[in-house]
């Protein structure tokens, strides 16, 4: 039975995953861990949680055998527009946490589940259909840390015989935890707006395709890459996974279809509008759904769909 340490579990993804994988694996056997206690609730009362602070190994290692852990979700990080606006901060975190984190799981012989991120690609990618092995001269201090953090747990695997694993997330959607300081947050913020004020300012300009994901398939995504058979995995970690691919208007468009009286206006802002030119328009994924049968569900419409369905009951609209 997997015994899983979740770091960062207050965050976007981690209150949502928590849940996912207290649903699958039991309450006990995830341990939810984050830097503080403010977050929540479900994850607090659902099952254990410690605070640890990803920049001190020893908690990292403390839990890890309280808990008997075999299997640890590092996702504690700074993304990419907060990352710009404090880049010390950005690499001293992802990169120190992501450190700790590998040597840890070296130590007492737990595999690695870790995100990297569409970021980890700059502007001499290719932009379209960004293949799974191609250049990657990130432009930003978080897609910096990413090819780092790549290269770091390829590095452990291969030297250490550490299982790593892990995915390129484009940017994710989700209508449970509003997200943390990305460039694609509009795709979130957007629905909000609609149900709300039936209005929104994109801070993206008119034209910026990048790829997006509904929480829903992330959560799919790291546990069939966590369980997947490792005799299939020739990337073994960083492999690009997408789900659609859309511009600012095109979101809007799919919105006006429940909302008909919403609108869109644009007060582009040039730092996150500068990072998302760097970023590819779309992934190639193949290699994941060969190497672990990757298959999303969700598309543009029918996220939206459902995005509006539930954010209106959360609401109460």
């Amino acid at each position: 039975m997997r015994k899983i340490l979740i770091t960062g579990a207050l965050g976007q993804i981690g209150s949502e995953l928590v849940m996912y994988m207290r649903n699958i694996y039991g309450n006990e056997n995830v341990i939810a861990s984050n830097i503080t206690a403010d977050g929540s609730k479900k994850v607090l009362e659902s099952g254990p949680f410690e605070i640890v602070n990803v920049l001190n190994p020893q908690q990292i290692a403390d839990a890890v055998n309280k808990y008997k852990v075999n299997t640890i979700v590092h996702l504690a990080s700074i993304l990419s527009a907060v990352g710009e606006a404090n880049p010390v901060a950005a690499w001293n975190l992802n990169m120190g946490g992501l450190f700790n984190v590998l040597e840890v799981a070296k130590e007492n012989g737990c595999s690695v589940f870790t995100p990297s991120s569409i970021a980890a690609f700059g502007p001499s990618t290719p932009k379209d259909k960004t293949p799974q092995d191609t250049v990657q001269r990130p432009s930003t201090m978080y897609g910096i840390t990413k090819v780092s953090g790549e290269l770091l747990c390829d590095y452990y695997f291969k030297r250490f015989n550490v299982d790593v694993r892990g995915v390129r997330f484009p940017g994710l959607i989700s209508y449970e935890t509003l997200p943390g300081g990305g460039t694609t947050d509009y795709a979130v913020h957007i629905y909000y707006e609609a149900i709300k004020n039936k209005k929104y300012t994109s801070y993206i300009k008119e034209g910026t395709y990048m790829d997006m994901m509904y929480m829903p398939d992330a959560l799919e995504a790291i546990v069939k890459l966590i369980e997947a058979d490792p005799k299939r995995l020739k990337h073994r970690n960083a492999f690009n996974v997408t789900s659609m691919s859309f511009e600012p208007e095109e979101i809007a468009r799919e919105i006006k279809k429940h909302i008909p009286e919403f609108v869109m206006d644009y007060d582009v802002d040039p730092i996150r509008q500068g990072i998302a030119d760097s970023w590819p328009n779309s992934l190639d994924d193949s290699a994941a759904r060969e190497e672990w049968d990757w298959n999303p569900k969700y598309d543009l419409a029918a996220m939206t769909k459902d995005m509006l369905e539930k954010l209106s009951v959360k609401l109460g609209k």
